[in-house]
């Protein structure tokens, strides 16, 4: 193995005498990267190979690559890259080879050689990799995609690229991406001929040699991969994507209305193709000439055009009377009314038309749970409180297990200052189950505080307490801890505290905030703040490490604490903490004693 690294290690002196020759390094730098290169050269001629090992050795090579680059720039020195640099690219190159020659199937190193090869123009050794790539990770579409478009747009390949998007479609015949990013292909192949004939023929050269088929030209080859695609593939976000790529040519009109035509024919139920016709009606619009038009007349049009898209999704809802379609209508009027618009004219029009939807999918028993809120906010911001509040009871009404619902309603009401608000919440726990009724609890102990006398707010939080699930009512004791202390002092907080501890479970922040409140008061008793750490102890003192710190630098701190006490804190923490815990504990101790924590 010495011999072996010895031999490396000579094989660099050529570079390193130039390095030195010509300026870039001086002899001490020299030495250090001797040094360097010897102990990454061990590592990686190991028997036990890391990985680890090459990436180190990569990036130093890289490094030093890219330090090279800077300093020729600094002095102006462009020469000797063949000696120099090419050796190293070539050593950067064995050793990528090596590592994915070791881990096969760790994609992220065969991306970093992809990498290296473009950030050096590497064409020839880019290749190779992609084939070795690809030929081991053939069942990774993405991979195929991004050699096919580095064939087309680097080598200027189509030949290639067509070649290895059908290699592709063997090993994936039902990838979507794939026949897409073909699709495309085809298509830019095509611009480009196009591109190429209109040159020649601007310079009235002869295109005897060059043979440019109509067929290819007019996207004939695309339409085949559409038309093979459209067969294996169902659905109607192909169909859409397929159509956005050919939007992009503007020698696609024929083949963008073969697609639209598919659309309509194959896929007339479907939501998102109604949405797609709708939608269309704005872009159709935009394509007429606007020049030296005023600003209502602007305004005018876009009205216009907005109402033949509602008047396409008016028939789309009758042809397809479904939750997801009403959906794609109302997507569209919100999107619309939160347009930016200077004229208010037109801004009432979108928020009438807007709330008219929404009314007419709620009729229609199709608006989705999710959509009422929007149409609540849009009602609160446009101050049509009634409305609000009629159209929250009906959301409720036909979503009575909703949680969501229910504390939208709430919210409501508290936001106008209703006085059904007791009436609702009673409403609402007895509609919804007590699993996930803590939102609704919390806001209404909430409400309370800033509504209801003490002695009501205290009664409710009682109740909470017997209504949620244990794992709610950990949060329910937090805020009634908290809540009792700020409206009956200390006394009144400590019997509380005691009453909750009799019922499990706790949480950490529970017993906690009574540490702190504690530790708020003027003659804090260094008793009772040991009653709390045991009592959290026995709780979590098995899964948190800074429990027991904090009660060791309570005792090392407190005037009455007792610092003889921590050795036997310190050996319960070491017998009761689980698994790597231990290990935690022990560093922490360590920074504590010598007063770095």
């Amino acid at each position: 193995m010495a011999e072996r690294i010895e031999q490396r290690l000579e094989d660099r002196v050529p570079e390193l005498e130039q390095l030195e020759r010509v300026g870039l390094f001086t002899r001490k730098e020299i030495r250090a990267v001797l040094r360097k290169a010897s102990a990454l050269e061990y590592k990686i001629q190991r028997r036990a190979l890391r990985k680890e090992d090459f990436i180190n050795y990569i990036q130093y090579e890289v490094n030093l690559l890219e330090l090279i680059r800077k300093r020729r720039a600094r002095i102006g020195y462009p020469f000797k890259k063949d000696e120099i640099e090419h050796s190293i690219l070539h050593r950067v190159h064995s050793l990528f080879n090596r590592a994915t020659g070791k881990w096969k199937d760790d994609v992220q190193l065969w991306l970093s050689h992809v990498a290296f090869c473009k950030q050096w123009n590497a064409k020839h050794q880019l290749s190779k990799v992609f084939s070795t790539m690809l030929a081991i990770h053939s069942n990774k579409p993405a991979l195929w995609i991004m050699a096919a478009k580095w064939e087309m747009e680097t080598r200027l390949s189509s030949e290639s690229a067509r070649h290895l998007f059908l290699r592709a479609l063997r090993f994936h015949p039902d990838c979507p991406k794939l026949y897409q990013e073909y699709f495309r292909m085809e298509l830019m192949h095509a611009e480009k001929q196009r591109k190429e004939k209109k040159e020649f023929e601007q310079a009235k050269m002869d295109l005897g040699e060059f043979n440019y088929s109509e067929e290819i030209l007019n996207g004939e080859m695309a339409r085949i991969v559409y038309r093979d695609a459209s067969q294996k593939i169902k659905g109607v976000e192909f169909q859409l994507a397929v159509l956005s790529i050919a939007k992009l040519f503007d020698f696609t009109q024929d083949l963008q209305k073969e697609i639209l035509e598919n659309l309509q024919t194959r896929y007339a139920d479907d939501p998102l193709t109604w949405d797609y016709m709708a939608r269309r009606e704005l872009e159709l619009g935009s394509l007429q000439p606007t020049e030296h038009t005023t600003k209502q007349k602007k305004v005018s049009e876009m009205a216009q055009r907005e109402e033949r898209c509602c008047a396409v999704f008016d028939e789309a809802v009758r042809a397809v009377p479904t939750e997801d379609m009403w959906k794609c209508y109302i997507t569209f009027c919100l999107e619309r009314y939160d347009r930016k618009t200077n004229s208010e004219e037109l801004k009432q029009k979108r928020l009438e038309r807007t709330l008219n939807v929404f009314s007419k999918a709620h009729e229609s028993s199709l608006l989705l749970e999710a959509l009422y809120k929007h149409w609540l906010q849009l009602l609160l911001d446009s101050n049509l409180s009634e409305k609000a509040v009629e159209v929250a009871e009906a959301a409720t009404s036909h979503f009575s297990q909703s949680v969501e619902m229910w504390q939208m309603r709430l919210q409501v009401l508290i936001q106008l200052k209703r006085d059904d608000v007791t009436q609702c919440f009673e409403e609402a726990i007895k509609h919804v189950k007590s699993k996930g009724t803590l939102p609704l609890w919390t806001l209404w102990v909430e409400w309370s505080e800033g509504k209801k006398s003490k002695e009501d707010t205290e009664a409710l939080y009682e109740r909470s307490l017997h209504a949620t699930t244990p794992a709610e009512s950990v949060t329910m004791k937090e805020m009634y801890l908290d809540w009792t202390y700020r409206n009956g002092g200390y006394k009144k907080v400590k019997r509380l505290f005691t009453s909750l501890c009799e019922n499990h479970p706790f949480s950490l922040d529970f017993f906690r905030k009574m540490i702190q409140i504690e530790k708020e008061q003027e003659s804090c008793k260094m008793l009772h703040l040991r009653e709390y750490y045991e009592r959290a102890l026995r709780e979590f003192g098995s899964t948190n490490t800074d429990l027991w710190l904090d009660y060791i630098k309570e005792e090392l701190s407190h005037p009455k604490g007792k610092p003889q006490n921590c050795g036997s804190i310190h050996w319960r923490a070491m017998k009761m903490l689980q698994g790597d815990l231990v290990e935690d504990f022990v560093s922490k101790y360590t920074l504590l004693q010598t007063g770095h924590l």
